[in-house]
């Protein structure tokens, strides 16, 4: 249980996933907003001067922060990197190298071996990275990344199913217009249509899954052994990004206990307990036509997965329908919830760099 309070960065605080991070960070109680930075075109003004893209208006705690270049060293010790892939690949080794902790959504760094791709209530003990990463690089700091949105909603679910020893898994997404940040996807490509390509997608839900579910070790992680068949489309949905999965097992179970299994699912390091988790990370759903993003999509506070119609398979064993928050489980809530495993792990504890 942490003991004091952190300052904390952000690094791309205007966009989408900036800002639900922003929302997220106010009243949380390790956790203390005290610097905000962004591209040059937003340099010098006051947060609340930004256009607010979410629900609602700028949290009032961070009206008056003033928008900073993001330059290392220059920041506290701890930041969350809501940056796009092309920047984060500029800022967050830097940051890194000058002392700091990236806590990283971009999808840069999650497949090198000595990055932790983490969820909390699946791989904890993929941490363990952190002492090569450190060992290997010339920095002081170190970075951690969340995975894709679509793959952690995935990853919850096989790792709820793993004493059955899932091996083969085909999963459809239907993924909400939010996924694209802001703009994202043209009104009159999108409203009453199904655009079935998202560049990268499928793979990154291919192979993150298998890192995410693989063994830790000396030399970094061994994927896990299971095939993974991905297809991703986009829907003219706000939030909430539904997933049609079915799973083969090498040890089948019966439909009562693989329900079961997904209702008792909980894989926190015992005695660990952070603000940020859900009491249950998968919520389970008896009625026949749920999960829906609008009814479903924020339960938890946005963290927990919703499953529904678990049946039989006629061609694998079993298949489900999960839907998870993807601004929130799938980026913003997840970033803060690997922060907050950080801070209990003790990666928080030693000197931050000064800054002002």
């Amino acid at each position: 249980m942490a003991t004091q309070r952190w300052e904390v960065g952000i690094l791309g605080a205007t966009g989408m996933v900036g800002q639900q991070l922003v929302r997220r960070l106010e009243g949380h109680p390790w956790f203390r907003l005290a610097w905000v930075a962004a591209s040059e075109r937003s340099e010098g003004r006051t947060y609340g001067e930004i256009p607010w893209l979410l629900g609602g208006s700028v949290p009032e705690f961070a009206r008056d922060l003033r928008v900073e270049r993001p330059i290392a060293g220059r920041a506290p010790q701890l930041l969350f990197s809501a940056l796009d892939a092309e920047a984060a690949t500029r800022y967050e080794h830097a940051f890194a190298a000058a002392g700091h902790i990236v806590v990283s959504n971009a999808r840069t760094h999650r497949l090198e071996g000595d990055v932790p791709l983490l969820i909390p209530e699946v791989n904890p003990d993929h941490l363990a990275l952190l002492a090569a990463q450190r060992a290997g690089r010339p920095w002081r700091g170190a970075i951690v990344t969340n995975p894709n949105c679509s793959t952690v909603f995935l990853a919850l679910v096989l790792a709820a199913c793993r004493r059955f020893a899932p091996s083969r898994v085909l999963v459809t997404t239907f993924q909400a217009a939010s996924g694209a940040g802001h703009p994202g996807v043209p009104s009159w490509d999108l409203l009453g249509n199904v655009v079935p390509f998202i560049d990268g997608e499928e793979e990154k839900i291919e192979t993150e899954t298998k890192k995410i579910l693989g063994t830790c070790g000396d030399g970094g992680v061994a994927p896990a052994p299971m095939a993974i068949s991905a297809q991703a489309a986009r829907v003219p949905v706000l939030e909430g990004h539904t997933e049609a999965i079915s799973m083969g097992f090498d040890a089948p179970p019966s439909e009562a206990d693989l329900v079961s299994a997904l209702r008792g699912f909980s894989n926190l390091p015992a005695g660990i307990v952070l603000p940020s988790a859900p009491k249950a990370p998968i919520i389970h759903l008896p009625e026949r036509d749920r999960p829906q993003p609008r009814l479903d999509a924020n339960r938890a506070d946005g963290m927990a997965v919703c499953v529904g119609r678990v049946r039989a398979c006629p061609v694998l064993d079993f298949k489900l329908v999960a839907l998870g928050h993807n601004t929130i489980r799938g980026a913003a809530g997840a970033a803060i919830l690997n922060a907050e495993l950080l801070a209990v792990r003790g990666w928080l504890s030693e000197g931050a760099p000064s800054w002002s």
